[in-house]
């Protein structure tokens, strides 16, 4: 095995191609470089290569045509050129009907017959030339970048082509890849290996988190060549994604011994799954759910926590619609086959939990079923219908999943009112206790305003009584001398 040989087998096992597009590659390449040194472009260049020896063989292909008067062809050549932008003005293309009159000649796949038979006598017109050439040296520089370039080309397009039919079968089943960044219109790039695929903004689970170098699974929604290349279009929204799921993860289903008959979708909130099954020996709920809930916990993990209501399908209306709308109990169900709508009448514990938070239970089981359904609250005249938006009332309360009685929050506002009145008392004491306390410092306040003056005032008169003692003393004095004592006689500071 030669070098070359090597060379090209582990370029295949790196790639997955097979050996034939790579030594194609190859010959197109060496075609390429014959043409940039040695030849013209209008050369039909053909190259066969053998890679154990490193011989080729190149040769010109032409298809042998008709002569044609040089004056009438470039004549042809004007009018072509006429009409094509008389098309182009119009917006459309020009079709082989406008130029089925006209001339035609291509110089590189085409020779006309006078020439051809300067190579070939006995040629016929529509016969293929091959004219051989021959290499007169080495391939430069230049060549050999050119020969570079278009391997690296083809290769490409052999991969591409390559991951194209392989993805193609898989339309419809689940593929791993990592996530790359979000683009400027909101999708995510995601890495699938060889190649890389988008999820766009419709798509997503609103909500969930596409952080860098995160590994999920994804829905493979669409495969297609388009102008730029392979593009490949992936989901986590979609319904079949939640089935394809269940495929992979529950054999029965995967065995078809367990038909999924229908799935409702709310993505990233709660997904519907009828389930059904011809064969007595084989419980179609419990299979998906597994043993203490193993199967549908790890789908649900899936799904990034997105719960799952897995019913039994019925071909009967009634039962399946009642089925849709568990884990609400039905009371009554009435159908109109002509509108295809169902009422259906449920006790008043069982009316919030049939509707479902912002009417998501009612909206999948319709959804599943197909049916239009209105539910009634029996001996009532409150009702909502499957076609509601999802700010659904009841009495005036949005309602809450799970909540089996409505009027439990009823009865949780007589304590609520009873806590009122007695935290209204407690203010009210609170406020008397504020009053007492203002007045009695305001009281203190005026109280120690009046006692700063009688405090100057006693001083005054402790003063004045001292002199008055004094001046007592000695009158009595004077009068022991002169005058016997008198009662009677007010001091001077009796007067005040």
């Amino acid at each position: 095995m030669s070098e070359v040989t090597k060379a090209i087998q582990y370029i295949c096992d790196e790639k997955g191609l097979e050996y034939e597009e790579v030594l194609e590659a190859i010959q197109s390449a060496l075609g390429a470089a014959y043409r940039k040194d040695f030849g013209n472009r209008q050369q039909n260049i053909q190259v066969i290569f053998d890679p154990e020896t490193g011989d080729m063989k190149i040769w010109d292909e032409k298809e042998v045509v008709e002569d044609v008067d040089e004056e009438k062809l470039e004549a042809d050549q004007e009018e072509l050129s006429r009409l094509r932008e008389e098309a182009m003005k119009e917006g459309r293309e020009l079709t082989d009907e406008d130029t089925e009159d006209l001339a035609k000649f291509n110089p590189k796949t085409q020779l006309m017959l006078s020439e051809a038979k300067e190579h070939k006598k006995k040629v016929k017109v529509g016969e293929i030339l091959k004219i051989d050439l021959e290499v007169t040296g080495d391939f430069g520089r230049m060549a050999a970048q050119t020969a570079k370039q278009v391997v690296i080309q083809r290769l490409r397009e052999a991969e591409r082509n390559s991951v194209y039919d392989e993805l193609k079968e898989k339309v419809g089943e689940l593929i791993q890849g990592v996530v790359q960044r979000r683009d400027r219109s909101g999708s995510i790039i995601i890495d699938l290996g060889k190649v890389t695929a988008l999820l766009p903004a419709g798509e997503q689970i609103r909500g969930e988190q596409y952080r860098p170098s995160s590994r999920m699974r994804f829905y493979i929604k669409a495969v297609e060549m388009g102008n730029r290349g392979l593009e490949i279009v992936l989901s986590r929204s979609n319904a079949k994604m939640v089935e394809a799921i269940f495929t992979e993860e529950i054999p029965e289903i995967n065995a078809e011994s367990v038909e999924i008959k229908g799935i409702a979708r709310d993505p990233g909130y709660r997904s519907k799954v009828a389930v059904y099954t011809d064969e007595d020996t084989i419980d179609p709920i419990g299979s998906c759910i597994g043993q203490r809930g193993s199967r549908i916990t790890t789908i649900i993990d899936e799904l990034g926590g997105e719960k799952i209501d897995v019913i039994q399908y019925s071909d009967d209306a009634v039962t399946y619609i009642k089925n849709a709308l568990s884990p609400a109990k039905i009371d009554s169900v009435e159908l109109n086959e002509e509108e295809k709508e169902a009422t259906v009448k449920v006790v008043e514990d069982q009316f919030s939990l049939a509707i479902g938070r912002g009417g998501q239970n009612v909206r999948l089981a319709a959804e599943l079923t197909g049916w239009k359904i209105n539910v009634v609250q029996k001996e009532g005249e409150v009702a909502v219908s499957s076609e509601d938006g999802e700010d659904v009332e009841v009495d005036g309360e949005k309602k809450e999943e799970g909540e089996a009685d409505g009027g439990e929050e009823k009865k949780e506002e007589k304590p609520k009112k009873k806590a009122t009145k007695k935290k209204a008392e407690k203010e009210d004491k609170v406020g008397e206790a504020t009053e007492e306390k203002t007045e009695s410092s305001s009281a203190k306040a005026t109280a120690d305003k009046e006692e700063k003056p009688k405090k100057k005032a006693t001083k005054k008169k402790v003063k004045k009584e001292e002199k008055v003692e004094e001046k007592k003393d000695s009158a009595d004095e004077v009068e022991e001398k002169t005058v016997p004592p008198t009662d009677g006689i007010p001091a001077k500071g009796g007067k005040e």
